[in-house]
């Protein structure tokens, strides 16, 4: 009998090409009654720190986990870069394995929004334990997947908290910028590598406006991934995490650290010690990234103070400011960082 099946198969694949491959159903939401379960086995609350690239999620998360009951690590990507946390169980076969009607254990549901809870949680949980701490969250940039990283956090944790953290899509551009040319050389353009050879013989003519460190497709990637990437986080936390969702602006954070870190710890629920200031000064006065692209590239990255606030006031040509507005100018007035387009 199995050798007249494949014979069959074997003349279907002859008369019209190989069958397409299976695709896997769609994984489930976690239930409610599922997520309580869950937390009788991992009961910590759990936090994500969310931000497009170069936004201040690193100084952010660093600040987080100063308080005696909160940890904070980074990079997990569970929800913000492939191949993600539901990598464990995208596939056909996983999903029969999970679904399969005589396996006893699933009570007729799909496992898979467990399995996948269960990862992360032990992950987040394990690192808190070591540390002492009854909170715990992750920090990833996303700069891409943009309002479905809040989606797919949802769908394993509804019941987290969700922190977005905002810069000004200006200083984003220029950050991102020196992070191109110092840690990304293998995708400059030729183009890119002029302005690099220009910048080492002559800085002035980047800071007076006269000259321009982008080049125009540049501008305009980078600031659509900001501008969508603040749109559709934004809307979508405030529709899925209502009550469950904070966000804050790095500039004032830079501002007043003390003042913006007492908000987000109220909003974890906890009680603030004034006398963390100190240790928060302390943290805000290192900046591990500046440190890292002078290892990678001095002479370009001591051209840019890093994690200043207005960068791109001595950068931007009039042509980048104008295709900038063009681009997200909207935004920027929204968040409150111009009162109108004139700038």
């Amino acid at each position: 009998m199995q050798f007249i099946t494949r014979l069959k198969s074997a003349a279907r694949v002859l008369l019209k090409g190989e069958t397409a491959a299976r695709k896997r159903s769609q994984i489930p939401a976690i239930t409610a009654e599922e997520v309580a379960e869950i937390r009788q086995f991992f009961p910590r609350e759990k936090f994500f720190i969310m931000g497009h690239a170069r936004s201040g999620t690193t100084i952010l998360m660093r600040l987080t986990r100063l308080h005696p009951e909160v940890h904070c690590n980074y990079q997990a990507h569970f929800f913000t870069r492939a191949p993600m946390l539901k990598s464990l169980v995208d596939s056909p076969e996983a999903a029969d394995w999970l679904s399969r009607k005589s396996n006893r254990w699933n009570q007729g549901r799909d496992l898979s929004p467990l399995v996948m809870r269960a990862a992360a949680d032990f992950i987040l949980e394990r690192d808190a334990a070591r540390e002492g701490k009854r909170i715990v969250g992750d920090k990833s940039p996303s700069s891409t997947l943009h309002g479905q990283v809040v989606r797919d956090t949802h769908a394993v944790y509804p019941d987290a908290k969700i922190i977005y953290i905002v810069r000004d899509g200006r200083d984003v551009l220029i950050s991102e910028r020196f992070r191109n040319f110092v840690e990304d050389a293998k995708f400059l353009t030729a183009e890119d590598r002029r302005i690099i050879a220009a910048l080492k013989v002559e800085q002035m003519p980047f800071t007076d406006g006269t000259r321009s460190i982008f080049t125009e497709p540049f501008i305009r990637q980078i600031a659509q991934r900001w501008a969508d990437d603040l749109n559709e986080i934004d809307s979508e936390a405030k529709r899925l995490y209502p009550g469950a969702y904070f966000s804050l602006r790095y500039e004032d954070l830079l501002a007043n650290p003390l003042a913006e870190m007492q908000k987000l710890w109220a909003f974890l629920g906890i009680e603030v010690d004034p006398g963390l200031e100190t240790a928060i000064q302390s943290e805000m006065g290192q900046n591990l990234d500046e440190e890292w692209q002078a290892k990678r590239n001095e002479s370009i990255a001591s051209f840019l103070p890093k994690g200043k606030a207005g960068n791109w006031r001595n950068m931007f040509t009039a042509h980048d400011r104008q295709v900038f507005k063009e681009v997200a100018g909207e935004l920027l007035v929204k968040w409150g960082y111009e009162k109108d387009l004139n700038w």
